[in-house]
């Protein structure tokens, strides 16, 4: 099993020209199921304030990838920086403590529960002075108010009453609530797994306004998607895995939609890109 990396092409933005260092970073990670190689010495860096995209075919390793940042898997080797400092999650909670919040394809919200409800779902707030302290009771207008201002941040629109069951909202905004809720606790990252799945196109855009407004102000993303046009809209740049491996990291600027699609299925390297490209 080889830690060593695939050179990143030359049409990545390198940290030189972005004037800082990764905010999340991962060099050489490994991780096996038995025989089975998940992540082969995968590098993977996150820049501030920027949206990075995911894609692979199936049995690529990204959705094991994301586990390993998200605490869900533990790496069996190596590094896994988060603010230049050594990181090590053997629970997603404890990834969120470090302030990396992820949004599942499955998505973690619980239907009989009002939206508030659901933005705090294990993070309660009790009230103040001796009715919180004493008797335990919850400051639900309180969680109300912050969870319309989280909402709200994030210009969505379609959701007024954070009073309302869950489970009256649609696709589009049961993902909303789930994003907005990662947004007000993902102080440094926020993962989303396959976030327009299953969406209709208008409520898919709703979600791609809501990674724009995420990158707007200052949240670095991870998106991970097999939509290829929402991935070429709303990536700064494309970090593409392929057996196990990291195949090329691109940029929407540097490569085409279908020359992305190619490096991703092994139809061509990234070496075959450019010289197609001088050639022409």
């Amino acid at each position: 099993m080889s830690t060593s990396q695939d050179a990143v092409p030359s049409s990545s933005v390198p940290p030189s020209e972005r004037g800082n260092a990764p905010i999340l970073q991962g060099k050489g990670l490994v991780k096996t199921f038995g025989r089975v190689i998940g992540l082969d010495g995968v590098d993977l860096e996150l820049y501030p304030g920027e949206v990075l995209a995911v894609i692979g075919d199936n049995g690529a390793g990204k959705s094991t990838l994301i586990k390993c940042l998200s605490g869900a898997y533990t790496i069996d080797a190596g590094e896994l920086t988060l603010d230049g400092h050594t990181v090590k999650f053997s629970k997603p909670q404890d990834a969120r403590e470090a302030g990396i919040e992820t949004v599942y394809q499955q998505l973690a919200v619980i239907p009989a529960l009002d939206i508030a409800s659901n933005l705090y779902l294990a993070r309660e707030e009790r009230r103040p002075g001796i009715l919180g302290s004493v008797f335990r009771m919850l400051d639900k207008k309180g969680m109300r108010d912050r969870a319309s201002t989280s909402v709200q941040n994030l210009g969505i629109q379609t959701i007024q009453n954070m009073g309302v069951a869950v489970e009256s909202l649609s696709g589009g905004q049961r993902q909303a609530v789930a994003v907005a809720r990662a947004a007000a606790f993902g102080s440094k990252v926020v993962i989303l797994d396959e976030p327009t799945a299953a969406l209709g196109v208008k409520e898919g855009n709703a979600v791609l306004d809501m990674i724009k407004q995420l990158r707007e102000s200052g949240v670095p993303v991870i998106v991970i998607s097999h939509n290829m046009p929402h991935v070429w809209e709303v990536a700064d740049r494309i970090h593409i895995q392929r057996l196990a491996r990291r195949a090329a990291v691109i940029t929407p600027q540097s490569h085409t939609m279908g020359e992305g699609v190619a490096i991703m299925t092994g139809a061509m390297t990234v070496e075959g890109v450019e010289s197609g490209r001088a050639a022409g």
